[in-house]
Order: C-alpha cells, then sequence, then structure tokens
C-alpha cells in the first residue's frame, strides 16, 4: 500500500475524481490494489455527500430572498383595499347615507385627518375605481364581495352629489337634527298592523266590564254607609237616615226570630239530655256579637230594597256597560246643544224662564244627588221656588240643608247667632 505522503496523490477536476501516479521506483505500473481502490470509493461517497449538501444549501438561500419579497408584496396593498379595512361608524339608522358605516372610511379616507383638504371628486374617483376592481362581484370570488360592492357604491354616490355630502358632514355631529328631519321612526321599528275591528271589539269589551264595576263600586259605597248606620244604629242626629233607622228596626225583628229559633233549638237539644255551654261574654262582647249578627241581615236588606239610591248611585245596570254609553252618546250631545239654543234664543227675547228651564236649572246648581233627595223628601216644589240657581239663594238652600242634620238645640244657636249678625233664616 501506498503512504499519504506518496507522490501519487487524488485530484478533483471539473467534478471527476482523477487518480494520478508519478514513477517511484519499481512500482510505477499505475495500477491500484485493492486499498487504493477503497480509498477512491470513499472519496468518492465524500464528495456526493458534499456536493448534494452545498445543492440544498444553495436552494434554500436562494429561496429566502423570494419568500420576503412576496411578504413585501403584500405589505404594499393599501388598507383600506384589505378584507378587513376599518369603515369606522356613522349614526344613519334611517340608511338615508351609508348606513352604520362611514362613507368616506369605506373609500379609504379618514374625515378626521383631512381637515380643512377634503379630497375633491378626481380623488373619490380614483379610489372608488381600485376598489371597484377589487371588490366586484364578476372578479372577486371572496365571501361578501357583493355587499361590499353594494356598500362602495353607495359611499361613492353619496361624497360626489355636492348637496348630499354636505348634508352628510353637517349631520354628522348633530344626530338630533337627523331626528328632526327624518322622523321618530329611526329610533324603533313598527310592528305588524294589528287588526282594528279586533282592537276595538277587545277595548269595548274591556271598557264595559270597566264602568260596570265602577258603578258597582259607587253604589257599595253608599250601601256601606246606610249599612254602618243601622247597624250601630245611629240616630237622626247621630248621622242616622230614615233609611237606615227603618232598616235597623226591621232586621231587629228578623234576627229576634232568628234567635227565638235558635234558643228553641238548644231547648230541644238540653230535653235531649246534649250540653252546651259557650263561654261567659262581657258587655261589650255582647254588643259586637250582636252587631256582626245584624250586619248580614241589614246588608241583603239594603240591596233588596235600595238598587237605586238617586244622582247615579244604584246598582249595575246594562246601562252602564260602555257599549250603550257610547250608543247614546251622540243622542244625548245632540238633546243637549238643542236645549241650550233654545234656552239661549228664550233668554235673547226676553222671556220669563218656564218650567222645563227652571227644573234644569236647580237641578244644574244642586247636583243630581241633591235633586233625588228633594224628590224622595217631596221637597221639589219649594226648591224651584227657591230660585236656587241664584248664587245668594244656593248659599242659604245649602245653610239651611246643613242645618236640617244638627239637633234642635245647634238649631237654635245658630239662629241666634246669625240674627245677631243681621242675617235670618228663610
Amino acid at each position: 500500500s501506498l503512504p499519504l505522503s506518496h507522490p501519487r496523490i487524488w485530484k478533483l477536476k471539473e467534478g471527476a475524481i482523477m487518480f494520478r501516479s508519478t514513477p517511484h521506483g519499481s512500482s510505477g505500473s499505475g495500477k491500484m490494489n485493492s486499498t487504493s481502490f477503497l480509498l477512491l470509493r470513499i472519496w468518492t461517497l465524500v464528495y456526493v455527500l458534499l456536493t448534494v449538501f452545498g445543492t440544498l444549501s444553495s436552494t434554500a438561500v436562494h429561496a429566502e430572498p423570494s419568500t420576503t419579497t412576496s411578504s413585501a408584496e403584500q405589505e404594499e396593498v393599501p388598507a383600506y383595499m384589505r378584507e378587513d379595512a376599518d369603515w369606522g361608524t356613522y349614526y344613519d339608522p334611517q340608511k338615508e347615507f351609508c348606513g352604520d358605516k362611514d362613507c368616506y372610511k369605506i373609500l379609504g379616507f379618514d374625515y378626521e385627518m383631512f381637515g380643512k383638504s377634503p379630497p375633491d371628486k378626481k380623488e373619490i374617483t380614483k379610489r372608488y375605481r381600485a376598489l371597484s376592481r377589487a371588490w366586484h362581484p364578476d372578479k372577486s370570488k371572496k365571501k361578501g364581495a357583493k355587499e361590499r360592492f353594494v356598500k362602495i357604491n353607495k359611499a361613492y354616490e353619496i361624497l360626489t352629489d355636492k348637496e348630499k355630502r354636505d348634508e352628510y358632514d353637517y349631520l354628522r355631529e348633530r344626530p338630533d337634527e337627523y331626528f328632526t328631519k327624518y322622523g321618530s321612526s329611526v329610533l324603533w321599528s313598527y310592528a305588524p298592523k294589528s287588526d282594528a275591528r279586533f282592537i276595538s271589539i277587545l277595548f269595548l269589551i274591556f271598557g264595559s266590564v270597566f264602568t260596570y264595576y265602577a258603578q258597582l263600586s259607587k253604589w257599595q259605597q253608599i250601601a256601606d254607609r246606610l249599612t254602618k248606620a243601622a247597624v250601630e244604629g245611629l240616630s237622626l242626629r247621630d248621622g242616622g237616615t230614615v233609611e237606615s233607622v227603618d232598616i235597623r228596626e226591621r232586621a231587629l225583628e228578623i234576627l229576634a226570630q232568628t234567635e227565638e229559633k235558635e234558643k228553641e233549638d238548644a231547648a230541644a237539644a238540653k230535653a235531649n239530655g246534649a250540653k252546651k255551654k259557650g263561654p261567659k261574654l262581657t258587655g261589650k262582647e255582647k254588643k259586637l256579637k250582636h252587631q256582626e249578627s245584624l250586619r248580614p241581615i241589614v246588608a241583603q236588606l239594603v240591596k233588596e230594597e235600595h238598587k237605586d239610591f238617586g244622582g247615579g248611585f244604584h246598582q249595575p245596570t246594562y246601562r252602564d256597560l260602555l257599549v250603550i254609553k257610547l250608543v247614546k252618546m251622540p243622542f244625548a250631545i245632540v238633546k243637549f246643544i238643542l236645549w241650550r239654543t233654545k234656552y239661549a234664543i228664550r233668554r235673547l227675547r226676553g222671556l220669563e224662564l218656564n218650567e222645563e228651564e227652571r227644573m234644569v236649572l236647580t237641578k244644574t246648581a244642586i247636583g243630581e244627588i241633591g235633586w233625588a233627595a228633594a224628590e224622595k223628601d217631596g221637597e221639589l216644589e219649594d226648591l224651584l221656588a227657591a230660585e236656587v240657581w241664584i248664587m245668594e239663594n244656593l248659599e242659604k238652600w245649602k245653610d239651611f240643608q246643613e242645618m236640617k242634620t244638627m239637633s234642635k238645640g245647634d238649631q237654635k244657636r245658630i239662629a241666634r247667632w246669625k240674627k245677631r249678625q243681621g242675617s235670618k233664616l228663610e
């Protein structure tokens, strides 16, 4: 075998392995033995590996600038052309302009930045054409391209129309004036229309139920007062009425009959050996028990016999339903207008009041309740003669009605006081 320092060397030339030998002694035949051949194969393998590794490294080095160039090209696309471009916001719920997006931002302008140098029509058109090419539905297959193209067209239409653009700029910071001009419907949307006939029928039903129970409550107020006066046994001097005294007397008779029957039943039970002993009651407890026993009897009598207290305080009937009142209302209005017209003509002619006019004026002066009470007590003739539609006479009538509720002693004292004051009760 040859040492590595032998004149025979390995030479790489133009990608090939060459073997050169220099004569040295008797062994200069140029033929390789087995060891030399093995070295040759090793060097060949090393060369191939180095060549492959160098090629891969060179490819990677050359590919890196290409990637950088692609990123750079992407960064060169304007922000307003990108799919995630910021279109800002604007108060336009009626969609008179660009809806809730800013027309300027849609075309790549910033209203807050350009200040006194707004884009002219030429710049706006240039931006519009660029965006149209990028987002036209026939050219772009991206999702939402059609919607974006519609918005772009709308923004271009607004900003190239001087009148619309001036209004758009003016209303930008004035939502209150936007509201005034385009109406209240910008704040909400109307629900589907309901059937007017159904709503009307529903209103009449609920209204009729309400007026029925309102009239019942009105009657019940007077009925409760009458019941209380009868149960407590109030005299005319203490605030009772003729009706309450009469109802109490009849209720006591009914209660006495009921108690007598209960005593008979108790006696019969005692005779049969049954013992029933209740707790001993005090005088106050007995009185309260007596009143509680009397109350349902009085309430029943009031309900059966006093269905109408007069002055509109009556038990409800079908006439109190809202439907009936609405039907009768036009006739009542016409009747009132005709009467007032007739009354005015008679006053202009200087004629005296007739019977109908005196009754209407009197009823208006003292009210429905006073009129009903006077009619019940048979005092209508005296009331009409008193001419209570005149204010001075009305005051005297009210004083007289108030004195009727007082005791005889109080009436005498007030009469003496008025006499000393120079006024006399008539």
